[in-house]
């Protein structure tokens, strides 16, 4: 692998290289980038990933080589996952855009949001971060009131705390670094959204590559709501003399009432409606941004920054939804007793964005454990902008260390019926209890739903009392996790979040348990989109969008089961479809290479006697 990212490197070509769990794959790429004579980038989706690189890696191989090489690297995240000293020491807006600086005026909130400016006075004292992930434990609500956007941020020129920012001290340091460790999200909103947050670099090694495309969805996604719109007024009403702010609230009632009677789901053409009160929340927020006051005082400065920033966001985000551009996606998601719905609007794809701005300009290696979907790369290959096999890029798999065709059973439930619309039915969690008792417990059980989980715990916390039953919820994912490892006699039942960052080897786990193939909903806006634009030009919507997300997240909630060369164990997939079905044979070959079986006589008898130790 590393000879491979070399040859990249020096070749100018693209790599996407499979290298599962225990080939050190970090250490396949670190090493070459190091080597290389230009500034690389590496990206990764998780934190725990980047954590892992600037926390055990990274130190190990600057020790290991010494001071042979240029060996500095940085950390670099977006604006908003760090501090704002500006708001720690001077306060958050209100919805009159009023600095709050006072914890009491903060209501509920405020121990908490003192307890996060303690934290970044004192990270600014050591020369800390003032990174999110090292502060005191918060919820979102609670880290806006120490954190900026990147437009409501002052800018280092104009605001006091300039020379302290954590943001300009990791640019700074960056700056100097051959290697800049960084995220999926902000690598796409400096290469495709042309935004510059990343010093200039030669290459660029994506990790975990299978979730590219999601992420780069995510950070090319907006939302809005009325309630974002009225916020927005109520700030900029001290800095607009005019009935500007007025009319952008106006503008936010009528957003209000159309989005009160248009129907939740995908948008084929907007409603008359919503199409009038976008227009009308457009024109109302470009001539509010117009009649933003000039004034010098730099405390209403940074008030009227940041409201005006707010009202900028408004303007951007209702010019894009009102144009209707056939690359985007528009929908309405439904609401809930806590949140009304919200428009939302996505990229169609990222391909052709990828394409035009990251591939064009860079070399780029992807890598993952995953990449290989129903035998070969194209599938991902497409997703991310390449073309044909050859056409400018190479897939290369590295193998595994590991032997699953000894290690491992893949048994098919094939004679259960299909999954229903209602759930597990009673044959399905008969099923599991016999193999969950089989196992006596060690079972990580990864379903389509968080109802699924609860009712399969449920069930077995019923028939097999004996047993510790722990449901996803039942307490925050590291205590779960820690339980689960702790008793070998347990089971850790979950959603789609467990199937990722889980990291259990040994006898904890000897039993993946995967309720269903997991399709996207088929009133999936973004998704059920992609699948006709792709069957719109000629293509098969199905294999290329259903089958693929399929196929990526059984490989990962599969690769659950074998982290070292001595694990043993069983993926159990209770839908038959895997075998019955046409599009199964894509599935298995996106698998591991384990022995198959759908015998469940032979893989109780299995389980028993790994279980017997």
């Amino acid at each position: 692998m590393a000879n491979a990212v070399a040859q990249a490197f020096t070749d100018d070509e693209h790599l996407l290289v499979q290298a599962g769990t225990g080939t050190g794959k970090s250490l396949g790429y670190l090493v070459p980038a190091l080597l290389h004579d230009q500034r690389v980038v590496i990206a990764t989706a998780t934190l725990a990933l980047q954590h892992q690189l600037v926390e055990r890696d990274l130190p190990r191989l600057v020790e290991a080589v010494g001071g042979t090489l240029d060996v500095s690297y940085a950390v670099l995240k977006g604006r908003s996952n760090y501090a704002c000293l500006h708001r720690v020491r001077e306060g958050a807006p209100d919805d009159q855009g009023e600095l709050i600086a006072s914890e009491a005026a903060l209501g509920a909130m405020g121990k908490k949001v003192l307890e996060l400016r303690t934290w970044a006075e004192k990270e600014a004292e050591s020369g800390g971060s003032g990174e999110r992930d090292h502060a005191p434990r918060h919820n979102d609500r609670e880290w806006r009131q120490v954190s900026v956007s990147h437009r409501e941020c002052l800018g280092a020129a104009k605001c006091p705390f300039g020379q302290e920012c954590f943001v300009e001290v990791a640019r700074d340091q960056a700056q100097k670094s051959h290697l800049i460790v960084t995220n999926h999200s902000l690598l796409a909103i400096d290469a495709i959204e042309g935004v510059p947050m990343i010093p200039e670099y030669d290459a660029v090694v994506i990790d975990e590559a299978h979730e590219l495309v999601q992420r780069v969805t995510q950070a090319a996604t907006d939302e809005l709501g009325s309630a974002d719109v009225d916020r927005a007024a109520r700030r900029a009403q001290r800095f607009v003399e005019g009935d500007e702010a007025d009319d952008l609230a106006d503008a936010g009632e009528a957003l209000k009432a159309a989005i009160l009677d248009a129907r939740p789901g995908r948008f084929e053409t907007i409603p008359e409606t919503i199409g009038d009160a976008l227009v009308l929340v457009r024109d109302a927020a470009r001539a509010c941004v117009s009649a933003f006051t000039k004034d010098s005082d730099a405390d209403a400065d940074a008030g009227r920054t940041q409201a005006r920033g707010s009202v900028q966001e408004i303007f951007a985000t209702a010019e894009r939804m009102a144009a209707d551009s056939a690359a985007d996606v528009l929908w309405l998601s439904e609401g809930t007793d806590r949140l009304p719905p919200r428009l939302h609007v996505a990229p169609l794809q990222v391909a052709e964005p990828m394409r035009d701005h990251l591939l064009a300009d860079k070399t780029v290696v992807f890598t993952s454990a995953t990449l290989k979907l129903g035998g070969d790369f194209s599938a991902v290959a497409r997703s991310v902008g390449l073309g044909a096999p050859g056409d400018g890029w190479e897939g290369l798999d590295v193998g595994s260390p590991f032997d699953y065709g000894q290690q491992a059973i893949l048994y098919v439930a094939a004679h259960l019926p299909p999954p229903g619309r209602d759930g597990l039915g009673e044959k399905q969690l008969a099923e599991i209890v016999d193999l969950v008792d089989a196992a006596e417990g060690r079972t990580l059980g990864l379903f389509s739903s968080r109802r699924a989980a609860e009712a399969a715990a449920e069930h077995v916390r019923e028939k097999l009392p004996h047993l510790t039953t722990l449901a996803q919820g039942d307490a925050q994912l590291p205590e779960l996790a820690r339980q689960f490892v702790e008793d070998p006699h347990t089971c850790l039942f979950g959603t789609l979040s467990l199937w990722q960052g889980l990291d259990v080897p040994g006898e904890t786990c000897q039993l993946v348990l995967i309720d269903r193939i997991p399709f996207p909903r088929p009133d999936d806006p973004l998704m059920s989109a992609r699948a006709k634009a792709a069957d719109q030009a000629g293509r098969n919507g199905f294999m290329e969008v259903s089958a693929t997300h399929a196929a990526l997240l059984l490989a990962q909630g599969s690769g659950r089961l074998i982290r070292t060369t001595t694990d043993r164990g069983v993926v159990a997939v209770l839908d038959p479809r895997l075998v019955t079905a046409r599009y199964g044979g894509f599935l298995k070959s996106s698998l591991p290479p384990m022995w198959t079986t759908t015998d469940p006589a032979v893989v109780r008898k299995a389980l028993a006697r790994l279980a017997a130790g």
